[in-house]
């Protein structure tokens, strides 16, 4: 491998464009080119970003001397397109969710390790400043031990949007609703913070379609979980609010310690079609001496925002931060940021929550 990671996307879709401009911005990665089946559509992202247009993975292997795959296709796709690349001899850092059930990312890992290759899953939201804080928080002691989290996701998602892609809606080619697609990421920090992949021993939940008679799936879900630490946490995500209220993570400690993060605030980001309204900040800090801080992380990350707005890279430059870590681990040799059993711990959340329903058990 050169002195920079030569990255290829596999997709040309409405999220693509923010990784595009997010590989433009590293300093250990490049952006050398674009596969899809639409050759229409692909040659003209392609041209967009001065980059070859390509058929496959294996012809970016090849003629491009690709050494990662950034799958952006949808999520239905992912295992597909993960193996192909991964048969091509690339190193996958692919979009969240990692695929729409256990079975299909446990084909992942296993060609990944049959290939002697990385494969790793998109969390660009563990970059956020107020996430590292809350990790730093969790990792120094600080909260005692984690007892109790809780999970709201209060959005909302329109007719059009799910009218904008055929798969939107329908079980089986989404493979359900706000679990898989929206609420990916706010599980995903939940595991991370309660323990990483693993953390959870069992789960007992709910779901249903509340206001959306156009699609199959749901809209909104609750769940209680036990993890294996001993704590509990509550999961409560809705796509019924409009026109979308917040997205929130609180962990709780046992020193009697609590700390929080707002993802999300008001109408809720869709890749492609709208942008970020509100900053991610820390709206929860009671660490004993450091009851004053909260003040300060509020202003340090609406300024932070306010910066990144003045540059057009708000919704861009957190996927840049997990592309320069990933492409550094590549270089190094070492373990992803977010490896593939993280990815997967998310997947069987989710599936958990469809197959069970009311039944207990994980």
């Amino acid at each position: 491998m050169s002195e920079k990671v030569r990255v290829g996307l596999l997709g040309y879709g409405k999220v693509a464009n923010l990784y595009a401009e997010a590989l433009c911005n590293l300093s250990n990665g490049c952006l050398v080119s674009v596969a899809g089946r639409n050759r229409e559509r692909r040659n003209e992202f392609a041209a967009k970003w001065e980059i070859a247009s390509r058929d496959t993975a294996a012809e970016m292997a090849e003629k491009d001397k690709v050494d990662l795959v950034v799958v952006v296709t949808p999520h239905p796709q992912h295992r597909d397109n993960a193996l192909e690349a991964l048969a091509a001899g690339c190193h996958i850092l692919v979009e969240k969710p990692m695929a729409v059930s256990v079975a299909q990312c446990d084909e992942m890992i296993s060609a990944a390790e049959k290939a002697k290759k990385t494969l790793s899953v998109v969390s660009q939201r563990r970059w956020f400043p107020a996430c590292v804080r809350i990790k730093d928080a969790i990792n120094s002691g600080k909260l005692g031990k984690p007892c109790l989290l809780q999970l709201s996701i209060l959005g909302w998602r329109d007719e059009a949007y799910y009218k904008s892609d055929p798969w939107r809606g329908k079980w089986a080619e989404e493979g359900g609703g706000i679990l898989i697609n929206q609420a990916a990421h706010q599980i995903d920090l939940m595991n991370w913070f309660m323990g990483g992949a693993g953390a959870i021993e069992e789960i007992q939940g709910y779901w249903e379609n509340f206001n959306h008679p156009y699609i199959e799936v749901e809209d909104s879900a609750v769940a209680i979980v036990k993890f294996k630490s001993g704590g509990l946490g509550s999961v409560l995500v809705s796509n019924s609010q409009k026109p979308g209220i917040y997205a929130k993570v609180h962990v709780h400690g046992s020193s009697g310690a609590s700390v929080g993060v707002q993802t999300d605030g008001g109408a809720m980001f869709i890749a492609g079609i709208s942008s970020i309204t509100e900053p991610p900040l820390n709206d929860l800090w009671t660490i004993p001496g450091e009851e004053k801080a909260l003040e300060k992380f509020r202003s340090e990350d609406e300024a932070f925002f306010k910066t990144l707005e003045a540059k057009s890279s708000a919704t861009s430059y957190f996927f840049t931060r997990q592309l320069e870590d990933t492409c550094r681990a590549l270089l190094e040799k070492s373990a992803p940021p977010v490896s593939a059993q993280d990815g997967r711990e998310t997947v069987r959340f989710i599936e958990t929550m469809y197959r069970l329903g009311a039944a207990p058990g994980y």
